[in-house]
């Protein structure tokens, strides 16, 4: 990647900065001698006890729609912002469509009419990958060809966020790049129940329950460890290509459903198995895998993690938090 020596003595907004992905990119923040890392969050999917926290962190706790929230966590004009708050799940957005759209869309919205006030040096939001492709796009997924055909108001949101940030571009020059993340795993996601399959896993084969795959478990997905993730998130603060772009992030491999499954059921020692239900009315893709070509143009992102070895990090993480998971886990 690069140097991210800009950082130093800056200000920083992450929204979401207490979620799963957020929570990583402050504590990375955090090691670059930033000024001052400001975090907004509701806490709706973020658990207290994994909140970072230093002398250069300041929280801001609320609503990312409302003006008031908005205008304490823009206080003071910020020099990057990552944009990573959201209604998250795709699930979460079929049960509660309505507030899937109201933080996704007009959350986003208000968030880049900030940031027009008083323009920071870049502007990173974190978009979807399986928002950005519909079931018959080509294999690998490249980023022209993204689709308007959505199976979910997540998907349908997300993309939406997008378009805002190329209008806020376009229009007025904010410089926004936008991350379509391919689902981002390892330490810091809570198990949940609209959370992300690898944790769920995670802290079913712990408890010795044999894991349930809905649908054969040949359905692939391209994982992507959070590390990297974050990697291109900071190099897209740094490099002018990555200006009015929608770049895929995420590890140019695909990992069957079930393979991963077995990875998780062998990192924990967990005897039980596997099972096997119907696949979900949604979920129509059976395949997700991202061409990175892009990324590696414009960002010089290389992947660097083994998807074996992510587990690995993220099952340690999940021994050395598993009282606070135990307590915090919702299902």
């Amino acid at each position: 990647m690069c140097d991210h020596g800009q950082f130093a003595g800056s200000r920083v907004l992450v929204t979401g900065g207490a979620g799963a992905i957020g929570g990583r990119l402050v504590r990375r923040l955090q090691g670059l001698a930033c000024a001052e890392i400001v975090i907004l969050d509701d806490f709706s999917s973020a658990a207290r006890w994994n909140l970072a926290a230093g002398p250069n962190v300041r929280l801001v706790e609320g609503d990312l729609v409302d003006p008031a929230v908005l205008a304490a966590a823009f206080a003071a004009p910020p020099d990057y912002v990552f944009h990573l708050a959201a209604h998250f799940a795709n699930q979460n957005s079929v049960d509660h469509p309505e507030r899937n759209l109201e933080v996704n869309g007009l959350g986003t919205l208000r968030v880049l009419e900030k940031c027009r006030e008083a323009p920071p040096k870049r502007v990173v939001i974190a978009s979807s990958g399986c928002g950005a492709y519909g079931p018959d796009t080509p294999v690998p997924f490249r980023e022209e060809s993204a689709s308007v055909r959505m199976f979910t108001p997540y998907q349908i949101t997300k993309l939406l966020g997008e378009m805002y940030g190329t209008y806020f571009h376009d229009n007025f020059g904010l410089p926004v790049a936008v991350a379509r993340l391919f689902n981002v795993y390892g330490p810091g996601e809570v198990p949940g129940r609209y959370r992300n399959v690898i944790p769920n896993f995670l802290y079913m084969a712990r408890h010795g329950r044999a894991l349930p795959i809905t649908g054969s478990g040949e359905e692939t997905r391209d994982w992507t460890y959070v590390e990297d993730a974050i990697d291109a998130f900071l190099t897209m603060c740094v490099r002018s290509g990555a200006v009015g772009e929608s770049i895929n992030i995420a590890s140019g491999r695909e990992v069957t459903v079930a393979h991963m499954a077995e990875v998780v059921n062998e990192v924990t020692g967990n005897g039980s198995g596997i099972v096997f239900g119907p696949r979900r009315g949604w979920d129509c893709k059976a395949r997700l895998l991202a061409s990175i070509d892009k990324a590696e143009e414009i960002l010089d992102y290389r992947p660097a993690t083994r998807f074996r070895d992510g587990i690995v990090a993220t099952n340690e993480w999940f021994s050395e938090h598993w009282e606070q998971i135990l307590q915090s886990a919702s299902f």
